[in-house]
């Protein structure tokens, strides 16, 4: 009866540790876009490999698209509940850093490979991938050889493409027009105005219109048709290669300034440029690594459009000007 009592007295007081330690599991709350935390998304395979390093839970906020995300932190200012905001881009890097709510990461970011390179003590990237226009080979024989032809084409041929006020792409096309077209950008949206079936809120809707045979164009990147090539055996979708050059993407991350564990956040800001994290990127979210990988790249992706020439402005130039280019946008939409 003693040893049984010991066993009861043992293992309730088991029970009496084992519920703190319980509730006290630690908690890496991300924020990021619903692309990434879909069950095809990098998401799952990240928070699976990184929950096996740091005994913790990554709890995922997904919101419509990257440019959303900057806009719900300045919502929520000091309350917000994120550790990290995964998914805002190099264009967005000193608007973000204006609100005061990011810290320096800390992290040597000099092994990482990125076109025309990078470097912030805030933020650090984690892929990077141009902007193209994807277009469906059994519906365009012909694809648009420039953004010339694209905005002066045949307006039966639709594109979808995405909001600039709430996505990542949207705002990339904005400032791909830009840098073609200068101050003549608001009469080439004007002309382009006729090719647009819809202009959604994220990627992920105009993606699927897409696919769905809605459009037979759609803007994304051109990494795109290896997802296609890689998990369909198809080459049906293609991106068009344009001779004036490609506006590039340089996805980012970084550790909010009151994350509730600041050791954990960067914990897991190293682990997104390793190895680990980088080998998930090119065959979930369907973009280019920054630093080295466990495996070869599949071989779709070197028969993709490599661009002769790339645009990207400077994050303080959009930070000056955003509002005023979405407002030229939206005019020049709005004409009948």
């Amino acid at each position: 009866m003693r040893k049984v009592l010991l066993s009861m007295i043992a293992a309730a007081a088991g029970f009496s540790l084992a519920g703190p330690m319980a509730a006290q599991e630690k908690t890496l709350t991300v924020y990021t876009y619903e692309s990434f935390v879909s069950e095809w998304g990098p998401g799952p395979k990240v928070a699976e490999a990184f929950e096996k390093t740091c005994a913790c839970k990554v709890n995922y906020v997904g919101v419509a698209d990257g440019v959303e995300l900057l806009t719900r932190l300045k919502l929520e200012g000091e309350a917000t509940k994120a550790d990290i905001v995964l998914g805002l881009d190099t264009n967005l890097i000193s608007e973000a850093k204006a609100t005061g709510l990011f810290a320096p990461h800390g992290l040597d970011l000099s092994g990482l490979t990125v076109p025309g390179g990078f470097s912030d003590d805030v933020f650090a990237p984690y892929d990077y991938g141009h902007f193209a226009v994807i277009y469906d080979t059994e519906t365009i024989k012909t694809p648009p050889a420039s953004l010339k032809e694209l905005v002066e084409g045949d307006p039966s041929q639709k594109i979808v493409i995405q909001d600039p006020r709430t996505s990542t792409p949207g705002l990339g096309l904005l400032l791909w027009v830009k840098s073609v077209y200068g101050d003549e950008a608001g009469a080439a949206w004007a002309k382009l105005k006729d090719r647009i079936l819809t202009v959604t809120p994220g990627w992920s809707e105009a993606y699927g219109l897409f696919t769905k045979g809605e459009a037979p164009m759609v803007l994304s990147y051109t990494t795109s048709p290896a997802y296609h090539m890689v998990s369909e055996s198809t080459d049906r979708y293609q991106a068009a290669a344009f001779s004036e050059g490609h506006y590039i993407q340089i996805e980012v991350a970084g550790m909010i300034r009151t994350a509730r564990d600041p050791a954990l956040a960067k914990q897991f800001l190293s682990f997104m440029v390793g190895p680990q994290f980088q080998t998930i990127i090119p065959t979930t979210n369907w973009m280019m690594p920054v630093g080295a990988l466990d495996a070869p790249l599949p071989d779709a992706f070197a028969k993709l459009v490599q661009p002769a020439k790339t645009f990207l402005m400077s994050s303080e130039a959009v930070a000056a000007n955003r509002r005023a280019w979405i407002d030229e946008w939206l005019a020049a939409m709005s004409r009948n």
